[in-house]
């Protein structure tokens, strides 16, 4: 076909006279990608801004000074939901509006917001003016389909940590991520997507810091510059492009506000903080108390045993397999006496069979997740065939909060979900199921990500109420952002390899970075069987890491500490006596986890955040267990290993060696030494050796203070560790503090009604020259001189390693309720 050269000019002159008269904007669309476009006009709002623009429409929100909600879409912004963020709104932000002729400033205390009008682009800067994030000024925010995307430009230098439960290294630059919950057994060391999605990230430029959360459930899409060197950006397959945006001048911050949108970590039960064993699978009933005997004979501490799916009736939830659990109250009360709680696996498939109870009161009450015809979806588990009960609907938590009555009157304390992003056989759930979503309705598409945790709230908030003011432990695989305010996590299916050890290092401090301050990994393994060398290293760092649980899967070889030999033996159970004399200082620690977010194991990049030797490889492993312990790991056939001393002040743990700050040097590492580094002016509260949180030790409290040049603090806690009592006043907490200028010690008068276990302080000075004598309340004290070995037998068990020798100083106290002035000390 021949068209003249006059008709296709004319042609294009019509497009164009069109285009004009009804203001199509450049590159509004550009083939399948829609841009936001420009601005056409805008409202001021409670705390901001609503536009509208020519392709859609977006708000920008002040959630506080330091917190912006950006939410754009397509059609018109709805009503406003979400299961991860539970602060929203409710403070009242001042912030100033200026509307240039190009451009919007909105300025807060904290940041100014830069909204470009043409086209719409959205910048933050600090308020000196430094560019803290973005867009990407070609690119912006835009649609292909329903996915919408918003890209940032990358910054010279620029490094992104955090994203969750995510493999690879610290830095993340260079790579891409998707978040889809997946049952990923045995997963490889680079396997992406694992279990949990956490749609946040911190972004580190210029010594400048900020955080953005992407608050959307669909599947969603991270690029820290994956094949391009233009941008980062993150992305939703479907729905709003809702995110929040963070600036704070430290990572401590930003974590500390992310925990503020998203909730906290409720302070656990003390005997889930112990040592926890467990395998697939412990049975009969008579297995069971054996291997909790054995560990009481051997006097290896412990505190918890675990039931995995053999305890069920054809692995059916809410039951108990009659034939090796007959009497299931008499074990747990048997295992209790002598110390151990119980943990069980709870999975939600309910198994399709008549008569039984569960199954018959999800149909009867329609609580399961359906196709759009109604009818209910069947999918394979453990149990055969089964049905899924919608934890998106609030009859249906209420329902399986309600159904373990059973277990808490059987005495049972620990709850394990598993199973829950969810998985089936065949892992491919359709994604026409259709879930209440608390009445929004949802598909499968928009409502996995939610699944495992909407399944452990239900599990935390039924049994909580089931137990009468005793704190359960909750344990889960799969989540969301915002799992922590009902559950501690684990790692998942991992394997018994040293690259697997380290990866899991990384997994928990990434997690920490994420705002999940209670989370651990299978120590030993999953599958497979660990080297007895593996064993030790795993088991001795496991130690230092907020959830201690080892677990093994069924077709491997027995892991329990006395399995690998007598030395092997010995050497675990001096470093999990270690944790258990350190419990003071865990539980104070996850007392500040309570309170402002900050995580237990604590990646370097929190503290020394533009230090660019901790992103190396050989050192991205270390971490801060609490704020004082720095811990070095390393591989299992590695006798030594090189370890960087970020700036300050450090004492090596075993001997009380002085050593530099910003420094690199080889450290022994054999089996029964894992390095650990104390920061000087550190103060660490540790108790006596006790075999499980229940046992009374001694009525000495012992405060370790090492020298340091910089003054120091530490808020001590204590509760009772057990229920909700500290929630109406029932606590102990009391700040310490060093001042290196004066060299004193200083305890504050106690908040808190609790009446401490401890009614004897012993403070041991590490470092410390010329302080034979000191004084007390003004009143001069002789110290004892003290040749003190870690893990001392009179103090803490037996620990080959070479003696430090340090000053103690010991003084008596009822209920030490000592004034502020009291307890001060000069040398």
């Amino acid at each position: 076909m021949r068209i003249h050269k006059l008709t296709i000019a004319k042609s294009l002159v019509y497009i164009i006279i069109f285009c004009i008269s009804v203001k199509i904007p450049a590159l509004a669309q550009v083939g399948n990608v829609v841009n936001f476009g420009n601005m056409k006009s805008f409202v001021q709002i409670d705390n901001g801004l609503s536009i509208t623009g020519e392709e859609g429409n977006s708000s920008i929100t002040f959630i506080s000074p330091s917190i912006v909600r950006v939410r754009t879409t397509r059609g018109k912004i709805e009503k406003d939901f979400s299961y991860a963020v539970i602060e929203q709104n409710k403070q009242k932000v001042t912030f100033n509006l200026n509307d240039k002729e190009s451009q919007i400033e909105l300025i807060s205390d904290s940041i100014i917001v830069v909204v470009n009008k043409k086209p719409l682009r959205i910048n933050f800067l600090n308020k000196d003016g430094s560019i803290i994030n973005e867009d990407e000024i070609g690119l912006g925010t835009s649609w292909v389909g329903t996915e919408v995307t918003n890209y940032k430009k990358m910054q010279d230098g620029e490094r992104f940590i955090g994203l969750g439960e995510k493999t690879g290294p610290l830095d993340r630059r260079g790579n891409g991520y998707t978040n889809w919950n997946t049952d990923d057994f045995g997963y490889h060391t680079d396997a992406d997507p694992l279990y949990v999605s956490i749609p946040f990230y911190i972004g580190l430029h210029h010594n400048l810091a900020y955080g953005i959360f992407l608050d959307n459930t669909y599947k969603t899409l991270f690029n820290f510059g994956a094949s391009n060197d233009r941008f980062s950006s993150f992305a939703a397959d479907d729905g709003d492009m809702n995110y929040y945006f963070i600036h704070h001048k430290s990572v401590a911050s930003i974590i500390e506000s992310y925990t503020y949108l998203t909730g906290r970590t409720p302070l656990p039960p003390m005997w889930s903080l112990g040592f926890q064993q467990c395998r697939w699978s412990y049975f009969p009933d008579t297995e069971v108390l054996s291997i909790a005997k054995t560990f009481r004979e051997k006097k290896i501490p412990a505190d918890v045993i675990y039931l995995d799916i053999n305890y069920m009736d054809d692995y059916k939830i809410f039951t108990w397999n009659k034939s090796h659990f007959k009497q299931p109250d008499k074990l747990i009360s048997d295992l209790k006496n002598i110390g151990f709680r119980t943990t069980i696996i709870v999975d939600p498939g309910i198994k399709t069979e008549k008569k039984y109870k569960s199954y018959e009161e999800g149909v009867a009450q329609n609580l399961f997740v359906k196709y759009p015809d109604s009818t209910n979806y069947s999918g394979q588990v453990w149990p055969g065939w089964c049905h899924f009960p919608d934890f998106t609907q609030e009859k249906s938590r209420l329902w399986w909060g309600n159904s373990f009555k059973g277990y808490v009157d059987n005495g049972i304390e620990g709850f394990w979900n598993d199973m829950n992003e969810p998985a089936s056989w065949g892992q491919f759930m359709p994604n026409n199921i259709l879930f209440e979503y608390d009445g929004l309705k949802a598909t499968h598409k928009r409502a996995k990500n939610i699944y495992g945790m909407e399944m452990a709230r239900a599990t935390y908030e039924g049994t909580k109420k089931l137990m009468n003011g005793k704190r359960p432990f909750i344990l889960t695989r799969a989540g969301f952002a915002g799992l922590q305010r009902y559950t501690a996590l684990w790692t998942g299916d991992n394997r018994s390899e040293d690259d697997h050890m380290l990866a899991g290092v990384r997994l928990i401090t990434s997690l920490g970075l994420s705002g999940v301050a209670y989370v651990g990994m299978d120590v030993g393994g999953f599958t497979g069987n660990p080297s007895s060398e593996l064993y030790q290293r795993w088991m001795t760092l496991g130690a230092f890491t907020p959830f201690y649980r080892a677990h093994t899967s069924y077709n491997t070889k027995s892991a329990e500490p006395w399995t690998f030999g007598e030395d092997a033996e010995d050497n675990v159970r001096n470093y999990i006596q270690l944790r258990y004399n350190l419990l003071p200082y865990l539980y104070s620690n996850f007392y500040e986890a309570n309170q402002n977010g900050m995580p237990i194991a604590r990646s370097m990049a929190i503290e020394h955040s533009f230090d660019p030797k901790i992103y190396q490889s050989e050192y991205q492993q270390q971490y801060y267990f609490g704020n004082a312990m720095l811990i070095a790991p390393f591989l299992s056939t590695q006798t030594f290993g090189k370890v960087y001393l970020p700036k300050g002040d450090w004492f090596d743990f075993y001997n009380d060696k002085k050593m530099n700050g910003n420094t690199e040097f080889i450290a022994e590492a054999g089996l029964n030494r894992l390095p650990v580094y104390i920061k000087g002016g550190a103060i660490i509260p540790m108790q006596s050796p006790i075999q499980h949180t229940e046992e009374k030790g001694n009525d000495t409290l012992y405060i370790h203070l090492y020298k340091g040049s910089n003054s120091s603090s530490f808020v001590y806690y204590e509760d009772d560790g057990i229920t909700d009592q500290s929630e109406k006043g029932k606590f102990c907490k009391r700040k310490m503090t060093y001042n290196s200028k004066s060299n004193e010690l200083i305890l504050d008068k106690q908040e808190g009604d609790y009446s401490s276990k401890f009614k004897i302080v012993k403070v041991l000075f590490h470092g410390f020259e010329n302080s034979e004598k000191m004084k007390v309340n003004n009143s001069i004290k002789k110290s004892e001189k003290a040749s003190i070995r870690f893990l001392n037998s009179s103090m803490y068990g037996e620990m080959p390693v070479k003696a430090g020798e340090m000053n103690v100083i010991s003084v008596p106290s009822t209920s030490i309720t000592f004034n502020k002035e009291i307890i001060k000390f000069n040398w």
